[in-house]
């Protein structure tokens, strides 16, 4: 199979090369090629990326949120986790079998010694433990078929980053589907590092190195840069291209409830109340309508609440607390 050669650990550009292969990569071969992201949490096309993430640990630990361009749930991908994209030509949806991508991934890493199982929802697993997950999108009679591979992954950033105990939000996103998760390494030879790893497996793909690399040429890579920056790196596409969600939280502070309700369309605010448990010299309509239209994101909030006496009307509460109820 034929193959491309992407060594990029931006995000953004990785997506963006992703949807530029699928639809501009006009070949009768199929082909494929491997890549890597620096710490960010990828979320599908369908999802609520602000349910899908933990706002806290990926602000204070400097992760970068993405979106992709095809479906499922979010995923957290970091330098240690090497990812597979398969372009394939297809006339019939119906005829796709995801055995065709699963079982060379399988066969690979049989070859390096590793045993892998796949599960019900086409997930890599050793010993029962997820390894892999994948997703598809189809355009042009072309399928893309990528996924993951968790060799040496930071485990614990990934439970962090993802997880988000907060029953707050309601929305018609997709929700991920949380599984129990190990690395590949731990199942071969101590000395494996990634590089022999994205190497062999690169092998075993490529028909042990006969067939022939792809090579874009220097508009294409500029092309692939163009929407990296004008779409996939954008807020609006990262968060504004969320579904329609309403948010209802409530904390207890300096002795006093205060009750949030909101709802936000692409992103935006359209509503939003607060309810106190006291009286303040003013009533809170003034900030609520302050607040409308803008975007859900807490420097934008941050920077409203900052041009209002926020004490007239909640007391001792803070700004920050009004924050924390919102996005924490």
């Amino acid at each position: 199979m034929r193959y491309l050669l992407n060594k990029s650990t931006n995000p953004y550009f990785n997506l963006a090369f992703d949807e530029y292969a699928l639809k501009h990569i006009d070949l009768d071969e199929d082909f494929f090629y491997l890549w890597r992201n620096e710490p960010s949490v990828i979320v599908g096309k369908n999802q609520n990326t602000f349910e899908e993430i933990n706002h806290a640990f990926i602000e204070r630990n400097h992760i970068k949120v993405a979106r992709r361009v095809s479906g499922g749930g979010a995923v957290y991908h970091d330098l240690g986790n090497l990812n597979f994209s398969f372009i394939i030509n297809i006339e019939d949806p119906g005829e796709v079998n995801h055995n065709k991508f699963i079982f060379p991934i399988i066969d690979a890493l049989k070859e390096m010694g590793v045993i892998v199982t796949s599960s019900v929802r086409n997930d890599l697993m050793i010993d029962g433990l997820k390894i892999s997950g994948n997703a598809q999108r189809m355009a042009n009679r072309k399928l893309m078929y990528h996924g993951t591979l968790l060799f040496d992954a930071n485990l614990e950033d990934m439970e962090h980053a993802l997880h988000v105990t907060s029953n707050k939000y309601t929305s018609n996103g997709v929700k991920s589907v949380r599984s129990r998760v190990t690395n590949i390494k731990g199942y071969l030879p101590e000395s494996t590092n990634m590089f022999d790893f994205w190497s062999s497996l690169h092998f075993f793909l490529s028909n042990q190195g006969q067939d022939k690399e792809i090579v874009l040429s220097e508009n294409e890579i500029a092309r692939i840069e163009f929407e990296a920056m004008n779409k996939f790196a954008t807020w609006d596409w990262i968060y504004g291209k969320s579904p329609e969600f309403n948010i209802v939280n409530k904390k207890h502070f300096k002795g006093k409830d205060l009750e949030l309700k909101v709802d936000v369309k692409q992103g935006h605010i359209q509503s939003i109340r607060f309810v106190i448990d006291t009286l303040g010299f003013k009533e809170v309509n003034e900030v609520e309508e302050r607040l409308k239209n803008i975007r859900f994101h807490r420097l934008d909030v941050d920077s409203t609440l900052s041009r209002i006496d926020l004490s007239e009307c909640f007391g001792e509460i803070t700004k920050d607390e009004i924050l924390i109820l919102m996005f924490d």
